[in-house]
């Protein structure tokens, strides 16, 4: 064998294992995403509102208050969801990023959500979410 064809050969490989060694690292807002809405399925509610954005904190003294008007806005799918994946983003400006999230609910009914976070001083918090229900059965 050649050391021009041994070379093609390596380099197929590398180039076939390549995309799974490329896995992207999280971004840091998903991470704030994701301490949120596990803080809500274990209904630990100073963890949950520890990830909000300051006007939510200087609106919600009390934890407990803030998990139920979250859940009597209509976001008990978040809640109450068995899993969540991210899709897309898009920064707006400096600071600000919106965020695709996919949530399965208990019903295993699917549901888009988009994440606005915001970079405080203490780092990305989530200033607001919209949530629709989608069509299709999540697995």
């Amino acid at each position: 064998m050649t050391k021009l064809s041994l070379f093609s050969i390596v380099l197929s490989f590398l180039m076939l294992i390549a995309p799974v060694k490329a896995q992207e690292a999280p971004a840091p807002w998903q991470d704030v995403i994701t301490g949120q809405v596990e803080a809500f399925r274990l209904h630990d509610s100073p963890a949950a509102l520890s990830f909000a954005g300051a006007s939510f904190k200087e609106n919600f003294a009390d934890p407990e208050q803030f998990y139920l008007a979250i859940a009597n806005w209509g976001y008990a799918p978040i809640l109450e969801s068995r899993s969540h994946s991210f899709g897309s983003y898009q920064l707006v400006e400096a600071g600000v990023v919106l965020q695709r999230v996919t949530f399965t609910g208990k019903d295993q009914a699917l549901y888009e959500a988009i994440y606005q976070l915001n970079l405080e001083a203490d780092g990305w918090r989530v200033g607001g979410v919209q949530l629709i229900r989608t069509p299709g059965v999540g697995v």
